[in-house]
């Protein structure tokens, strides 16, 4: 697969390893490279893989981060010479377990996901080694939404119309005069923003926005709806127009300025509640490998309660989980 020029430009070569910052959570550029910082409080090893591209088996870079990397329940470090669109996923080990031979793991704070095209959801149908059929981190800027080129509209409530859609399916039909690429889309919803405003509303509600698995279903079914989240920082790729996973922010965001612009307020529905993985028959894809006794609620034999109805419940009344729902909510707040 060929990159896009953004992210090849985060492919540079890696310089010094430095001890890092336990803050902030996730990836972020700093003046000489990236930052490193995940929440693992039961981990024992962690190794931060680096790759070039989305569908490489193997890493190009490995970091094994030791003692001198950890900060009480945060692990962190800064590589010097990277910077937005470097691909990385973590592998971790537990008291439990000695060695790191487990799934190449996802950043909980991801703000922009690579892999999608051969990712596989039931990691026990993957028979070969390497991590190409894994999800990969996309560094991302944290650049803060332009507030004061495009003010967010002030309605009161009594005075508030609010329009719930789901973006993947408003513009979907022949009669949306949408191109076909754009048909699903951030972009393609924006070309509904003269209808929207015609109709008299202040407001558009939209339908889970955070990244899901379309294959988290029933057999022969696809998840369309999207309450059961994946990543709670990055906007879902099936409605982002073109390949490129920095684009799901910039399209995103594009949307909001435009309706800020037109007057129209937006609000997302979010869903902190459960996750993707599922029960302990779920796939391992992120929370779980940082520690499920700290995100989930479990019993004394480690099974998943499931008072969500969802297949897990997020412990949210834990201090390092709260901490990350609020991160996320700054995040679509203050960056989207």
């Amino acid at each position: 697969m060929e990159f896009p020029n953004d992210l090849l430009e985060g492919q540079k070569q890696l310089g010094k390893v430095k001890v890092g910052s336990a803050w902030p959570l996730g990836s972020s550029v700093t003046t000489n490279g990236v930052n490193f910082s995940i929440a693992a409080p039961h981990a024992t090893n962690v190794e931060l893989l680096i790759f070039q591209d989305e569908n490489d088996d193997f890493p190009s870079d490995t970091i094994f981060l030791d003692q001198k990397h950890r900060s009480g329940d945060y692990w962190h470090v800064e590589l010097e010479g990277l910077a937005e669109g470097t691909l990385y996923g973590y592998k971790l080990s537990t008291n439990k377990k000695k060695d790191t031979e487990g799934p190449l793991v996802l950043d909980p704070c991801a703000r922009a996901i690579a892999g999608w095209g051969k990712y596989i959801r039931d990691q026990k149908d993957i028979h070969k080694k390497g991590y190409n059929h894994f999800l990969k981190g996309v560094v991302t800027n944290r650049d803060y939404f332009d507030f004061k080129s495009h003010p967010k509209p002030k309605y009161d409530w009594n005075k508030t119309i609010i329009y719930e859609l789901h973006v993947g399916g408003f513009t979907k039909s022949s009669d949306s005069n949408i191109t076909d690429s754009k048909k699903g889309t951030f972009i393609g919803l924006i070309e509904k923003i003269p209808y929207l405003k015609s109709i008299g509303i202040t407001s558009i509600e939209l339908l889970p926005v955070f990244a899901f698995d379309i294959n988290d279903a029933p057999d022969g079914l696809k998840n369309y709806w999207g309450y059961s989240p994946i990543n709670w920082f990055t906007p879902h790729h099936g409605f982002v127009d073109g390949d490129n996973p920095l684009e799901a922010r910039r399209q995103f965001k594009k949307f909001v300025e435009k309706c800020h612009d037109n007057g129209l307020e937006v609000l997302i529905d979010v869903v902190y509640n459960h996750t993707t993985e599922g029960n302990q028959d779920g796939p391992n894809i992120s929370w779980k490998n940082f520690g499920p006794k700290t995100y989930y609620h479990q019993d004394e034999d480690e099974n998943y309660l499931d008072v969500s109805g969802c297949g897990n419940s997020i412990a949210a009344n834990r201090p390092l989980v709260r901490k990350l729902i609020l991160e996320s909510l700054h995040c679509w707040a203050i960056e989207l």
